[in-house]
């Protein structure tokens, strides 16, 4: 019987939606019901969504309180919430570390960056690094017809050409004695100046980033203690820079 009613169904005539008369095509497509129900539907929701919000204005308690009532303001007709002491407190580098990482993976970046600030510091030594107070070496000597006569390179029995180093400065004994390892012309020296210019600016970025990772460990650290239930006392307010600091009761342990 089925066979038979498919095989009727066959050599049945499609129907189809009429279409927009000729007379009438300055008005547009013709609605069809899909588009009927995507519009009615619609409809109801925003119709249903805002009796929702009569009932909930209706049956609202007029002593009722929250503190978001005085943390956000209206602008535009939008509710927004008031974030300057926030935006004072933290930065937004600070805001989205706090949000996504725990303090367990901060700490590990902050001591992994530690390890190498100074292992870096171990191989540069330091000695020519920009902004590091300059060395001062005095020489005293018996009269001033020394100090007229003085000659820098013979006191430090080493070539003029040397004088403006701080280190690796060798005497005339071992320039004479010994062969010089390593180049000795002045592009290559430049190009050893510039890679150890880049070494020194890496070294200052990872010592910047590991004070920054101190900072926001020391955060997360103090907003989770706040949420434990003890009496404490605000001593200073969190900046940028450093972490609120509380002074807790003194509890005696069981």
């Amino acid at each position: 019987m089925a066979t038979f009613r498919k095989a009727l169904k066959s050599k049945q005539r499609n129907h189809h939606e009429r279409a927009q008369l000729g007379s009438r095509n300055f008005l547009g497509l013709l609605e069809k019901k899909k588009d009927y129900k995507l519009r009615a539907n619609d409809y109801h929701k925003k119709q249903n969504l805002l009796s929702a919000l009569r009932k909930k204005a209706m049956e609202k308690n007029p002593d009722e309180f929250y503190y978001k009532m005085i943390s956000s303001k209206l602008e535009d007709g939008v509710h927004r919430a008031n974030r300057e002491a926030w935006d004072v407190e933290v930065t937004e580098e600070q805001r989205k570390m706090m949000r996504t990482q725990d303090i367990k993976y901060v700490e590990m970046k902050r001591l992994a960056d530690a390890t190498k600030i100074e292992r870096m510091k171990g191989e540069l030594h330091l000695l020519d690094a920009k902004g590091k107070q300059e060395n001062q070496h005095t020489f005293f000597v018996d009269s001033k017809r020394e100090v007229q006569d003085f000659s820098l390179a013979e006191r430090l029995n080493t070539v003029p050409e040397l004088l403006g180093r701080a280190y690796n400065r060798p005497t005339l004994e071992t320039l004479k004695n010994k062969i010089i390892k390593g180049p000795t012309d002045k592009d290559s020296l430049q190009k050893l100046a510039r890679q150890r210019g880049h070494q020194y600016t890496i070294l200052t970025q990872r010592i910047e980033r590991e004070r920054k990772l101190y900072v926001i460990g020391q955060k997360i650290q103090s907003r989770r203690e706040i949420q434990e239930k003890t009496k404490r006392v605000k001593m200073s307010n969190e900046t940028k820079e450093a972490a609120a600091v509380y002074k807790y009761e003194a509890k005696r342990k069981r």
